[in-house]
């Protein structure tokens, strides 16, 4: 689903390659109550931050957890709807909102439902 896909950059008509690379959870990184999901566009890092009170939402709202799996899935669904709505695809980070984690959440649950499953993630991201 998101963890290896293409979109279309909006304001050049560029092809940009989207590849997730792994999470890491900010907290000790950038001191920030977050994980930040790792992805290369077109061979340039780029991070999506997603709030870790969307995990709490989560569980409070379902009864259920965002897992890695998951948690990439989502971060890569907002990718590619920011790219396709014109972010700067050179730009480094960029930040979800809690209810954004949810939404993009819900969607990728749907549509994982719809296709059997998440898909698996790569055992060797970094490779």
């Amino acid at each position: 689903m998101y963890e290896d896909f293409r979109v279309t950059d909006r304001w050049t008509g560029d092809e940009l390659h989207c590849r997730w690379k792994g999470n890491i959870v900010a907290i000790a990184t950038r001191h920030a109550d977050a994980v930040d999901v790792r992805f290369e566009v077109n061979g340039r890092p780029m991070w999506i931050a997603m709030p870790c009170q969307a995990w709490v939402e989560q569980k409070r709202r379902t009864g259920k957890v965002i897992t890695d799996a998951l948690a990439a899935q989502t971060a890569g669904r907002y990718l590619k709807s920011i790219l396709e709505d014109g972010a700067d695809p050179n730009r480094e980070m960029h930040t979800m909102s809690t209810e954004e984690v949810l939404e993009h959440l819900d969607a990728v649950v749907g549509e994982a439902t719809e296709a059997g499953g998440i898909p698996v993630l790569p055992l060797s991201p970094f490779a």
